[in-house]
């Protein structure tokens, strides 16, 4: 085995587990918040590639910068979609309703994306995407460490709203118990809607990081989808940052079992580890033992 090839798949792991982290910290924000499963995060990441496909390719707006776009128009698309569906959602079938409601919404977004793009691959283009750096006798793309630290600031912008402001507070006070937040005077209903938004609009930075390393099409969100949804299960339903932490584990695992056994294998490891660790820890890595009721 190749040291320099493990030593690689360790640090990409790591980069690329960053901008899967921010994707399903979206996920796990509007979950544990709303007890909403989003099964159209997938499609979203997609959206949030194809728009900043059309803003480099038609207006030929650099691939960073176009996120001052998508990820505002994505923000108004999840507070449109809370709005006019996710609302409707009462009980205690909300929960299982939502997988129903939001796969609906994917495909409906799919169908568009197939009619406006085509079925056919596309990936994005900069320079950064094809050019390399050396460190320590390792290449690495532009587009992994300029990714990694776009996702570690958007990370980190999210941390500092949950935990240093008034409003963040709001957030996790909705996250304990959406009840006793109420009865304190905090508006869940507008809390939710927020959070559903910014769940969403965290998809165009992954989206636009995602849709440079990868060639994709609608298609492609089915792949996502099950991967964000292993990602939180694994970190713990609710959990901010056992998402973190399993992201990074699972992409660092996924891309270390490609080298030092076969690629073949990368994929199916998600599931693998996701059954041992939910078996001797159903909670997930950071969870709780049970999750609110609705």
């Amino acid at each position: 085995m190749n040291s320099s090839a493990l030593i690689h798949a360790l640090l990409d792991g790591v980069l690329t587990g960053s901008v899967y982290a921010l994707m399903a910290t979206g996920l796990t924000l509007i979950f544990g918040v709303m007890n909403i499963i989003n099964i159209a995060q997938g499609i979203l990441v997609i959206l949030g590639a194809y728009l900043s496909y059309t803003l480099s390719v038609h207006f030929g707006i650099d691939l960073f910068a176009g996120l001052v776009i998508t990820i505002p128009t994505l923000f108004v698309v999840g507070i449109v979609v809370e709005r006019f569906f996710m609302t409707k959602l009462k009980g205690p079938e909300r929960t299982s309703m939502s997988i129903l409601v939001t796969y609906a919404i994917a495909l409906i977004i799919e169908g568009a994306l197939n009619m406006i793009y085509s079925i056919n691959d596309v990936q994005l283009k900069a320079w950064y995407v094809n050019q390399s750096f050396r460190v320590f006798g390792l290449w690495i793309p532009y587009i992994y460490m300029f990714g990694f630290f776009l996702a570690v600031a958007l990370l980190g912008a999210l941390y500092v709203m949950l935990y240093r402001t008034r409003f963040g507070a709001s957030i996790r006070a909705s996250l304990a118990d959406q009840t006793a937040a109420a009865l304190i005077g905090i508006n869940v209903k507008r809390v939710s809607t927020i959070c559903f938004g910014l769940g969403v609009a965290v998809t165009a930075a992954g989206g636009m990081v995602y849709g440079a390393t990868n060639a994709f099409n609608a298609s492609t969100s089915y792949d996502l989808i099950s991967r964000l949804l292993t990602i939180i299960v694994l970190g713990g339903m609710g959990s901010l940052g056992g998402a973190l932490l399993a992201a990074i584990l699972m992409v660092t695992l996924g891309d270390v079992i490609a080298v030092v056994w076969s690629p073949i294998w990368s994929t199916p490891t998600y599931f693998f580890v996701l059954v041992i660790v939910l078996s001797l820890r159903p909670q997930g890595l950071v969870g709780k033992l049970s999750v609110r009721e609705a």
